[in-house]
């Protein structure tokens, strides 16, 4: 276990827990007590989220675009500790337990992969192929970018923040990289969040490498570094143990806390009324009323 890792993810809120009687809504419309935001291990969660910005408008530019963010992540590294941290353990790890002179490119999907592949890539001398979500690449390379040709069975290692359950592995990243000659043979996260995604990975013929997994035991070290309380500890080990199972007894424990999310208007009560048009948790409409 990556023991200063885990102490980043917790600074920066990169793994955020809910307080013990109050879970977070997802998009989904269901609830659960964390959330994962890798990307805030940039720096922080505003540091983070202006890179997000910067992004959106340098990717119009797919040629420029390597090298506007290549540029504003060196500056990131000599400035943020936790940043620098992190891309250091990722470099580390691949020089460690992968083939560094095997591995022809790094990879990195659009857009938060961006956040880590770039120095990757720079740290290991090798060049980088920005892939992006409508299925274009570039080669960035010495300073300078080229569309992505034929590149002749090349190995690729793939640099991302975070697994979950690979569909943007499944859908785009190994298809692109198979189109322009390449094969993806590697991957490493910063996270692994443990839902299936390592297991579609090896379908793909992809070997699956992550620095943190999200099991108990990060959460039992955030508990003793004391980044959370005893209680949201718990709360946290009985989702994991049985997610829908947990979460319904909360709501029937607190059957006020669904009350007041339909109330409370906006975001939140759109994903509370998700919860009661799909009878996730087996309440029965009374609940929702």
């Amino acid at each position: 276990m990556n023991s200063q890792l885990i102490s980043y993810l917790f600074e920066t809120r990169a793994i955020r827990v809910c307080p013990k009687d109050s879970p977070f809504w997802y998009t989904s419309g269901k609830i659960g007590p964390y959330y994962i935001n890798t990307h805030f291990l940039f720096g922080s969660e505003e540091e983070a989220n202006r890179f997000l910005e910067r992004i959106d408008s340098l990717k119009e530019d797919k040629m420029a675009c390597s090298g506007a963010l290549h540029q504003i992540v060196r500056e990131q590294y000599q400035k943020s500790p936790i940043y620098k941290g992190t891309i250091d353990a990722l470099t580390a790890y691949i020089r460690e337990y992968l083939d560094p002179e095997a591995i022809d490119y790094i990879s990195g999907g659009e857009r938060r992969d961006w956040f880590f592949s770039l120095l990757v890539a720079e740290h290991l001398e090798k060049p980088h192929i920005t892939l992006f979500k409508d299925m274009d690449a570039v080669v960035y390379e010495n300073g300078s970018s080229r569309d992505a040709a034929d590149l002749k069975g090349a190995t690729v290692l793939h640099v991302a923040d975070l697994i979950t359950s690979a569909s943007s592995y499944e859908r785009a990243w190994v298809p692109i990289i198979h189109k322009i000659g390449a094969r993806m043979k590697h991957s490493l996260v910063v996270v692994d969040r443990l839902q299936g995604g390592a297991e579609v990975l090896g379908r793909l013929g992809v070997t699956s490498h992550a620095l943190v997994s999200i099991d108990r035991g990060v959460f039992e070290e955030a508990c003793r570094k004391h980044y959370i309380g005893r209680d949201q500890l718990q709360m946290v080990l009985d989702y994991m143990e049985d997610p829908d199972g947990s979460m319904r007894s909360f709501l029937m424990e607190h059957p006020e806390f669904l009350t007041h999310a339909l109330n409370s208007g906006g975001k939140t009560a759109e994903r509370a009324k998700l919860l009661i048009e799909n009878d996730f948790y087996k309440l029965g409409m009374e609940q929702g009323k």
